[in-house]
């Protein structure tokens, strides 16, 4: 039923309305819209003390991918000037929807997007939920390609950062948010991790940051020699997570068991030589004290990420070499012992008859 509903919206608003709006503000020009819109002090006070710039000009929409649009193909109620009323919020979705027939990109995000946390936060009627414009822009629309969007590799931490002010404040100045500022690409963003229109809450076993599914969004980029190698990091970490107690756990389905995020944080990753970073050798006691009451200094000895195929890891590689050549050796005695008991049964049958 609900899918039903929206697709009717969709319908209403991508073909009907559209339509509508060319007849009726057809007669309506940039001119006649720039006599208020045009002034650089026309501005409203909004009922929080908030002041909202109406300011709006026909260089406003040049380099946009709405710049051959006018006023109202998107304020499609606007068909008298002066507008007596206060024009309702633009509304994307009369565009933008798969099988629309104005040019907008063939793509299901609407639907991503009302399935998404955001979306469902706007469907409970929270009104700071943020919308199309909110993330994209209004006027100033720019492909995601170009550096200057809003939603680029580069701008979007600070666009989530105004809803989100406490997590773009760690993520900042964490290592992949002073990577990302000095213009390194390959350094994850908020939608790198949370994606884009499909970002859920991370309770949410559909989100690619639920506890589960963490190890494997980190390794997208920490499993890549492509990338690692840029950086002189090794790609080893991956696998002998997905080794240990915590690995195997985690795969099984354990929500509780450490995953990347439990051991070197969320928003604030700091390299181990930064004395902030939750797996620098002082805070280590403290940060596997979270799950072992009790954690000491001795926590901190040693490598944390132990590949024990290398003989780099010491006593855990000659240890874990004779339990791998004393099993082999097990079971090569148990086969021999197995041949030569049914040899021997054998004899005994052939030697009763």
């Amino acid at each position: 039923m609900r899918k039903f509903l929206f697709a009717v919206v969709v319908f209403l608003g991508g073909v009907v309305l559209p339509g509508f709006a060319r007849d009726a503000g057809a007669a309506i020009s940039l001119e006649k819209c720039t006599l208020c819109h045009g002034k650089p002090e026309f501005r409203k006070l909004l009922v929080d003390g908030a002041i909202r710039d109406l300011f709006v000009t026909g260089d406003s929409l040049k380099g946009s991918v709405h710049e051959k649009k006018g006023c109202t193909d998107c304020h499609f109620d606007v068909n008298e000037i002066p507008h007596r009323e206060r024009p309702k919020r633009v509304t994307c979705t009369h565009c933008h929807y798969k099988g629309n027939r104005e040019g907008a990109p063939q793509s299901d995000n609407v639907l991503a997007y009302f399935d998404s946390a955001h979306g469902k936060a706007i469907a409970a009627g929270n009104a700071k939920a943020p919308l199309c414009q909110d993330c994209h822009g209004s006027h100033q629309i720019l492909k995601v390609k170009n550096p200057e969007s809003k939603v680029s590799r580069f701008k979007v931490a600070e666009t989530c950062g105004r809803c989100h002010m406490e997590i773009y404040a760690k993520y900042k100045t964490s290592i992949h948010g002073v990577a990302l500022s000095k213009g390194i690409a390959d350094a994850p963003s908020c939608t790198g991790c949370h994606g884009e229109h499909r970002i859920y809450a991370h309770t949410d076993p559909k989100s690619t940051v639920y506890p589960t599914r963490v190890s494997e969004q980190c390794s997208k980029c920490h499993a890549s020699v492509a990338i690692m190698s840029k950086f002189g990091i090794e790609t080893e970490q991956v696998a002998t997570y997905n080794e240990s107690f915590h690995g195997v756990a985690s795969k099984f389905g354990s929500r509780t068991v450490a995953n990347c995020a439990s051991c070197h944080g969320v928003h604030d990753i700091r390299p181990p030589d930064d004395p902030l970073s939750t797996v620098n050798p002082r805070n280590i006691p403290k940060t596997c004290g979270k799950c072992h009451p009790g954690a000491n200094a001795n926590f901190a000895v040693g490598k944390i990420h132990v590949d024990a195929k290398k003989k780099e890891s010491g006593i855990i590689y000659w240890t874990a070499t004779f339990f791998k050549y004393l099993t082999i050796c097990t079971m090569l005695a148990l086969i021999v012992h197995i041949f030569l008991d049914m040899y021997g049964r054998t004899r005994r049958l052939r030697g009763e008859r």
